[in-house]
């Protein structure tokens, strides 16, 4: 299983790839430097996508040999070429289509792909400059400087049964999660912690890892700047 690999101990690193902001040359090109720097993992998806997951899953698949997971912003962009999909409940906000509106939609279809489902409790936080995911899901994010709402908010989601946390700081973010909140989340939860939003740099990808943090998403920057990537993966071997 998928998620026996978030459980080994070791910090980890996911590239976040929109199939709407890259051509099948961008796919390939971005697969393969992933695949050669040892990337553990790709998720596709974003807030909105109107490309076809499905095309992007399969030319990535071509150059990319570890695992292609899914992060969906809505039940349309599930996809039977991925591995698996982080089955993301917004449990931060209070519209429920995003808490299980999108779910009932998308599970039969999951059922059906046979497709590794990993239940996962999507916490936004308020990391400056309006972001896709706030706007799409309509939802206001744990405001920056309150680690207690966000403690409380994981803690409930890991008691529901959720079996990882996201903690987003949003595309578009003017800085990344505050490190008081992933280090809060850390001590009070069990389960894997993802991070995501604002990582721009190999110090904040360090200081993130140093937080708690046991899976890293980076997407925006390597767009930017692909040879960032290998300053990145450096970072995640230190904690090997």
């Amino acid at each position: 299983m998928i998620y026996d690999s978030f459980t080994q101990n070791k910090k980890k690193l996911a590239l976040l790839i929109d199939p709407d902001k890259q051509s099948d040359d961008m796919l390939r090109n971005i697969s393969q430097s992933a695949e050669k720097e040892l990337v553990d993992f790709i998720f596709v998806g974003g807030s909105l996508v109107t490309s076809s997951t499905s095309h992007a899953i399969a030319v990535i698949k071509e150059h990319f040999s570890r695992p292609v997971i899914l992060f969906p912003g809505n039940a349309s962009q599930v996809s039977a070429n991925a591995d698996a999909i982080l089955f993301l409940s917004l449990i931060s906000g209070r519209n429920a289509e995003f808490l299980i509106g999108n779910h009932v939609l998308s599970a039969p279809v999951i059922k059906n792909a046979k497709l590794e489902a990993i239940p996962t409790g999507y916490i936004l936080i308020d990391c400056g400059g309006a972001t896709s995911v706030e706007y799409m899901s309509n939802t206001r994010p744990i405001p920056y400087n309150k680690p207690d709402i966000a403690v409380a908010t994981a803690l409930a989601g890991e008691m529901l049964g959720l079996k990882a946390l996201y903690l987003e700081g949003g595309s578009g973010a003017n800085t990344f999660v505050n490190p008081e909140i992933i280090k809060r989340v850390k001590q009070s939860c069990s389960i894997p912690i993802i991070v995501g939003g604002g990582i721009k740099t190999p110090e904040t990808l360090q200081q993130i890892y140093e937080c708690g943090a046991d899976i890293a998403v980076i997407g925006t920057i390597i767009e930017k700047q692909p040879t960032l990537l290998s300053e990145m993966m450096a970072v995640v071997k230190k904690f090997q």
